[in-house]
């Protein structure tokens, strides 16, 4: 079966047609993997039970219960747990660790019996934008193996790109699920902070967080987020997402003509490829004639977001690495006394990007840098927000590139500094809370490939209707 061109949406149509089985759905999948994972290093492991999944899928189709995720092949980011299986975050610290209870957002799959594929590779405990901080080797690009796949959800992105899945989950904490998308080509929702439980998910920066969805279309990238939403006891920071709103009483959705605000004095700043800057202005004129208004909108202090983002973001990184500890679980390495044992312990299960970042995290919190540093970025963070609400009053969505470059040659960005520069787009989403999309837009030729080329939207806390109304208008979805 050639899923090349299958989206979650049409498999759920020929599933409940029985004119396929899960079985043969799955086997699809299984056949990719085999073929190009070794290339690639999109898994770091596929799951024993695939075919047993798909066959318990199956009897749940076959007695008219199916929901909308039950039997469709899913790679689930390596930092989100379930129990009993492998979750290593692609650390050596946690090479061998087995969940001891399964993450809200994997549970809701599995109760909508979603064939789990396996762990898809990703930046070390989520520290990257390239998957090349990986403890177990970088995943390559599906339409370039010579780039990267993005970060650090590298290896989710790569498994749509590659057939290898019809959807995937990844987390996003300063664009670690918008990113890869861009780089493979493929749809990545950041939902709104709290609208998805982050309970099981490994934490990374606990304010900026979220569990987000990866697929071919907008349209399955919101069949994942309905699936996994909403509340939960176990995640205090959790949310009930609002209603769906229609975006106009009594006209109903898609009919309102929606403004969308473009920062043109961001893209202004060095960095940004003619390439991108091209396609950019391209989709802004196809939007104009789609029949959105666009409107130049400022935002003073977003060009700061980077800055605050690098230092929030250390700082919860070292708190939450705390527990690391060669102790409680994961590795341990044998010293002379207990002092002894953490150096070695986290000398050993630490790449060096997760180290750095332990590093600055805590000299941002230490005693005399606190108030320069980390309060001044809370500071600057309420700024940020604050402008992000007027805009929102102004307009229904704010339209940027995803990234300023397609993906770029793995070992290209020699510098922490250069690599931290791939999520200058991203960041501000997360630093505010409020749900972005990155949607596939186009190509850029290089070296005689193809490589892709993406867009992202932000819209208002709780408003991803609006991300998904818009972003189906521009792929053209709701006539396909």
């Amino acid at each position: 079966m050639d899923i090349s061109n299958l989206t979650i949406k049409k498999a759920r149509e020929l599933l409940d047609k029985k004119e396929i089985s899960a079985k043969e759905l799955a086997e699809s999948c299984l056949k990719n993997i085999e073929s190009k994972n070794k290339e690639l290093n999109v898994f770091l492991e596929v799951y024993n039970d695939v075919l047993k999944q798909a066959d318990e899928a199956q009897k749940v189709i076959n007695a008219g219960g199916a929901g909308e995720l039950t039997g469709i092949p899913l790679a689930i980011k390596d930092n989100i747990l379930i129990k009993g299986r492998t979750a290593s975050a692609a650390s050596k610290m946690l090479q061998n660790y087995r969940a001891t209870y399964t993450a809200t957002a994997a549970q809701k799959l599995i109760d909508q019996d979603a064939v789990l594929l396996g762990r898809a590779n990703m930046d070390e405990f989520a520290m990257g934008s390239s998957t090349e901080n990986s403890a177990f080797g970088v995943t390559k690009n599906p339409h370039d193996s010579s780039r990267v796949a993005g970060g650090s959800s590298g290896g989710s992105a790569a498994a749509v790109a590659a057939n290898m899945a019809l959807g995937a989950l990844g987390s996003d904490t300063g664009g670690s699920v918008r990113q890869p998308a861009s780089f493979c080509g493929v749809t990545g929702l950041k939902p709104t902070y709290g609208s998805v439980s982050r309970h099981g998910l490994m934490a990374m920066g606990s304010s900026l967080d979220v569990i987000g969805s990866i697929a071919k279309t907008v349209t399955d990238t919101e069949i994942i987020f309905n699936a996994i939403k909403g509340r939960d006891k176990y995640d205090s920071t959790s949310i009930t997402s609002p209603p769906t709103p229609l975006l106009d009483a009594g006209e109903g959705r898609n009919t309102k003509k929606l403004k969308i605000g473009v920062p043109y004095h961001i893209l202004e700043q060095d960095g940004i490829s003619p390439e991108t800057r091209k396609n950019f202005d391209e989709s802004v004129e196809k939007l104009k004639k789609l029949g959105f208004e666009i409107k130049d909108i400022k935002l003073p202090n977003a060009d700061k977001s980077l800055a605050v983002y690098y230092i929030v973001m250390p700082a919860e990184v070292s708190s939450n690495m705390s527990r690391y500890d060669g102790i409680k679980y994961g590795l341990s390495v044998n010293g002379e006394n207990l002092m002894d044992v953490y150096k070695k312990t986290r000398g050993e299960g630490f790449g060096s990007e997760v180290r750095r970042r332990i590093i600055l995290g805590t000299y941002v919190l230490s005693s005399g840098y606190y108030d320069a540093y980390y309060n001044k970025a809370m500071m600057a963070r309420t700024i940020i927000r604050s402008e992000f609400d007027k805009a929102f009053e102004e307009v229904n969505a704010i339209l940027t590139p995803t990234a300023p470059t397609p993906a770029f040659k793995i070992g290209d960005k020699s510098t922490p500094l250069e690599m931290y520069m791939a999520d200058v787009f991203t960041v501000t989403a997360n630093i505010v809370g409020v749900p972005a999309i990155s949607l596939p837009l186009g190509f850029s030729e290089m070296e005689g490939k193809k490589l892709p080329l993406g867009i992202q939207l932000m819209s208002p806390h709780g408003r991803e209707d609006t991300l998904f109304d818009i972003g189906k208008k521009f792929l053209n979805e709701n006539n396909s």
